[in-house]
């Protein structure tokens, strides 16, 4: 099939502005499989934003979990770009209305001090160019109707980005085992998803790693200042408006979101 890459940005693009969700791009506007021409749907419209006057501040992680990638055939993750008015304060409350179908997830963000430029790099030049780590919660967000999406409907919409909300605890990387630190999410005081640093690719470290040798063998890579959410430590969690939602990560503190009970 003949591929229409400005038609499927502008389908994505126009029910990010609408709050209504579209059709499934996979088979439709783009060819089943084809992650190439998703990303480049991807860049389409990260272009427009920054031509819009948005900033790139980092990049998200995303199918960090075997299981996850499983089910979507693939066997690596995926990645999307974070603009500055994604981020969103710890506690602050979130109008539902900016977002069509949220989830949240729990992660680990890194904030880096120093460019990664080298596809090459190994761990030790990601530990390197590590300022800190905060505790993170994504809320990921669909403009595919239902969530009906493959790897090819995801990574050409931003990897399901939607927002995003860093914790104010910053903490060093010698200071925190990124593997073994247990993680639970809660609602009212309740858990409602758990899990540890070894559910994202074994170490969040990794995801990083991975992401940096990606973006820079496509002459795009992370730099210093970046933000970088790892991936999810657990199941993400579908949104109920009016709810509030708080990650606690051992050894690095939590972190807070709410959201309005309506659209506004």
């Amino acid at each position: 099939m003949s591929v229409d890459y400005e038609a499927a940005a502008r389908e994505l693009v126009e029910a990010r502005e609408s709050a209504k969700p579209c059709a499934p791009l996979r088979g439709r506007l783009l060819p089943e499989g084809d992650v190439t021409s998703a990303y480049r749907v991807q860049q389409l419209q990260a272009r427009r934003w920054v031509d819009a006057g948005h900033r790139r501040v980092g990049a998200k992680v995303g199918l960090t979990s075997r299981a996850v990638q499983e089910s979507f055939g693939v066997f690596q993750p995926d990645f999307g770009v974070l603009l500055d008015d994604m981020a969103v304060p710890d506690s602050a409350e979130v109008p539902m209305g900016r977002l069509l179908q949220p989830r949240v997830e729990a992660e680990v963000a890194f904030v880096l001090g120093a460019d990664l430029p080298d596809e090459r790099i190994t761990s030790a030049d990601v530990i390197r160019a590590v300022d800190h780590v905060v505790p993170a919660i994504e809320i990921v967000d669909s403009r595919v109707a239902g969530w009906d999406i493959s790897i090819v409907d995801t990574v050409a919409d931003n990897a399901s980005s939607g927002l995003f909300v860093l914790g104010t605890t910053p903490r060093r990387l010698a200071d925190v085992d990124l593997r073994l630190c247990g993680m639970v999410l809660e609602q009212a005081g309740e858990p409602v998803s758990v899990g540890a640093g070894a559910a994202c690719l074994g170490n969040p470290l990794h995801a990083v790693q991975w992401l940096a040798q990606t973006m820079a063998r496509s002459g795009d890579p992370l730099r210093a200042g970046d933000v970088v959410l790892s991936g999810a430590l657990g199941p993400m969690v579908a949104v109920t408006p009016g709810a509030a939602y708080e990650a606690r990560i051992s050894g690095l503190g939590s972190v807070r979101t709410c959201f309005s009970k309506e659209a506004s």
